[in-house]
């Protein structure tokens, strides 16, 4: 082979092209783009014919074994004479065939003669499952797997080339199909991508080039025509006169590309026939002899010439791309690792899905208690996910609720607090806009499928408190007083108790409805980092509701009850606040009554002063307004003393014990004492492997492998 291929004596740094190769050996190259040349042009370009000139080796002209794979024929420099044939599986066959593919190999090869190349080439498509001439293979017409030749020898220069199989417009019956066709143009598509890849377009010289399919697909992929090289074949059937249009692209005239257009002269029918004729002297009389073809630039013509070009742009293309490419070989490699790292262990058993699970729920746990104690630099999932700031969510919610109930939870506007008393209630600074501008909203967290059922609409509350609350007091004890005097019944106080506190139960609700979906979002954000398997975090959600879900009602129902106590229990406080404020509440109502009567007077320090008769006449009122004025400013001190105490065991209980910090804590459930608890059957169903997650390890497995090969190879 080696006398057959002239000898490329420039080669540059071919321990570059050495260990590309290799790459190419360990697999690397189905994961990351390698610097290659490949053949491509249609099936009657004369590509075979150029890839025969460029090395050498003679590759059978049986139609049946016309190029139905690709081919990547490495030269390599070595002591002894050796040629090595093999097969390298395409990653989506069966792992039946993979293991089939593998274990043929031809090795200690002296020579490929014809007929031995012929043989071998018969062998390739029988395991590659093609069969060949009118027998029918078990796979298709067309292969993915990729034939390897490896020459070696100590006149081999280092080369490297893949040919593909040529494109076909037309089918022919009972050898190729329509889906043939699509596979192949698949396959030549996919080889051009790659960017690193410098294509070598085979196009005839006796056709108009603007027919030709293949350099349309070169543009698309290849737009400024930076690794295009054309190459021009079968000068010899250029018509009279056509030669023109034909020199004009060797020379760069028309359809430029960087690298240039080479034309070569392949041997016809009659030469190959002859058998005696030597490939590389007819090419050389043609261009020394014939013309016009005889002025062009001899180092555009003939395959000598094409094959120094193709070392030099190789080499350079490996020598720019090298460096990226083991970077991006340490990089995929760390990504591959960490995927493999995320699906973790193999889960096969029981013992390893529990143990997949237990790793999970600790990591879950470990986030938890960072929330629930404000920490939040442990982890940079605080930064990226706002709403994982658990705490301080909850202390803003908590703030919210308190100020809607200082504002609208009352029914009724107290005769002595002012617009200006009712909107002093001390405020974070936080609130929604909407309730700064006193449209009142109760909900500001929405609500999930899986939690319709608890977090149904609330109902809504008026947006300012009702003025007239004497005649509504006047009204009801009217409504309800008996034989006492100068009193009331003790009822009284419960009854409009639970009027003015009417909207506090739309207020609770929305609140601890806020809270649970907080506390979910919380669950299933989390749950999302620590446990990216979308199949287990779905399966872990769908046995986790079992238990969040009474949990949730734990808390609703906390609520109902202090409501219910607050509300239509008997009203009572050992609180001394509320015989402070009612004492408040009268002095302010003495001191209404009479501040438009006093007066100043030097002889008594200046400060104001009202006569005893004014106070009398003042105070002078019925036995209704009295007990009616009492009322008010008993509910007034009651209400007080009773909507901060809600507020407080709204928050306390309802929320800080059974939802966020308390044992039974929705955030607690998922432990490791839960997953130790966990059936047989429910440890399959949440964490066993499925077919698609076992095709994924393995294939992150195989990647891992041949990247760590390659690095190994770099190294």
């Amino acid at each position: 082979m080696g006398d057959m291929r002239p000898t490329m004596d420039n080669m540059a740094d071919p321990i570059l092209l050495e260990k590309i190769d290799k790459l190419f050996a360990t697999g690397v190259g189905e994961h990351i783009a390698l610097p290659q040349i490949v053949v491509v042009g249609d099936q009657s370009s004369g590509k075979s014919s150029v890839l025969e000139g460029l090395t050498g080796l003679p590759f059978p002209r049986d139609s049946g074994l016309c190029t139905r794979f690709a081919t990547q024929i490495t030269f390599r420099r070595a002591p002894t004479k050796m040629i090595t044939v093999s097969i390298i599986p395409s990653r989506g066959s069966s792992e039946q065939h993979q293991e089939e593919v593998k274990n043929w190999s031809k090795a200690d090869l002296e020579e490929l003669a014809p007929a031995k190349f012929a043989q071998i080439m018969q062998e390739v498509h029988e395991v590659m499952g093609l069969g060949h001439g009118d027998q029918k293979g078990t796979h298709g017409t067309f292969s993915e797997d990729v034939l390897c030749l490896e020459i070696c020898g100590p006149t081999e220069q280092l080369f490297s080339v893949i040919d593909v199989p040529g494109i076909f417009r037309k089918t022919t019956a009972g050898e190729t199909t329509k889906q043939d066709q699509e596979t192949v143009l698949a396959m030549v598509k996919r080889y051009m991508a790659n960017p690193r890849s410098i294509m070598l377009t085979v196009v005839p010289a006796n056709v108009d080039i603007a027919t030709q399919e293949i350099l349309t697909m070169a543009e698309e992929v290849d737009e400024e025509g930076v690794r295009t090289l054309g190459v021009l074949t079968k000068p010899d059937l250029v018509d009279s006169g056509a030669e023109k249009s034909v020199m004009e692209l060797v020379k760069g005239v028309r359809h430029k590309l960087e690298m240039g257009w080479y034309i070569l002269r392949n041997p016809g029918q009659k030469d190959i026939e002859d058998g005696t004729s030597d490939r590389v002297d007819i090419e050389r009389s043609f261009f020394r002899d014939r013309a016009p073809w005889n002025t062009l630039d001899k180092d555009r013509v003939g395959v000598e010439a094409l094959q120094v070009r193709l070392q030099e742009v190789l080499a350079d293309k490996i020598r720019s791309e090298f460096p990226k490419v083991k970077s991006e070989i340490h990089k995929m490699l760390k990504k591959a690792n960490d995927e493999h790292e995320e699906l973790g262990g193999e889960r096969e058993t029981a013992a390893q899905q529990i143990h997949y699970l237990m790793k999970i729920s600790m990591a879950f746990q470990k986030v938890v208690n960072s929330a629930l104690s404000a920490n939040y630099v442990g982890s940079d999932w605080f930064d990226q996910f706002p709403n994982l700031r658990f705490a301080t969510d909850i202390v803003n919610r908590n703030e919210v609720v308190a100020t809607i109930l200082g504002c609208h939870g009352h029914s009724y506007q107290f005769k002595n607090d002012s617009k200006t008393d009712q909107k002093s209630v001390e405020t974070t600074g936080d609130e929604p806009k909407e309730l700064a501008t006193k449209k009142v909203v109760l909900r500001f967290h929405d609500n999930f499928d899986e939690l319709d059922e608890l977090a149904a609409d609330t109902i809504s509350i008026p947006n300012e408190p009702a003025r007239d609350i004497i005649p509504w007091l006047t009204n009801v004890y009217k409504g309800s007083r008996g034989f006492e005097l100068g009193t009331f019944d003790s009822s009284l106080l419960a009854m409009t108790m639970k009027t003015q506190s009417s909207n506090w139960e739309a207020i609770a609700m929305g609140y601890i409805k806020d809270v649970i979906s907080m506390a979910h979002r919380f669950i299933k954000t989390l749950l999302g980092l620590v446990c990216p398997d979308r199949r287990v975090q779905d399966g872990l959600l769908s046995v986790l509701m079992d238990g969040l879900f009474p949990r949730y009602q734990k808390a609703l129902e906390n609520v109902r009850f202090l409501l219910h106590v607050e509300r239509r229990g008997t009203p009572a406080t050992l609180n001394h606040y509320f015989n402070d404020n009612l004492q408040k509440s009268r002095q302010k109502r003495v001191r209404a009554s009479v501040e438009g009567k006093s007066f100043t007077s030097d002889t008594h320090g200046g400060g104001p002063l009202v006569r005893i008769e004014d106070i009398v006449e003042t105070r002078s009122m019925s036995n209704v307004q009295h007990v009616v004025q009492e009322v008010h400013d008993i509910l007034e001190s009651y209400y007080k003393v009773a909507r901060k105490r809600f507020t407080d065991n709204l928050c306390m209980q309802a929320a800080d014990y059974y939802l966020v910090t308390g044992p039974e804590s929705p955030l607690r459930l998922f432990s490791p004492e839960f997953v130790a608890g966990l059936k047989e059957d429910q440890l399959m169903e949440i964490a066993g492997e499925d077919n698609a997650l076992r095709r994924k390890r393995k294939a992150l497995v195989k990647k891992i492998l041949d990247l760590e090969a390659g690095k190994k190879v770099l190294s």
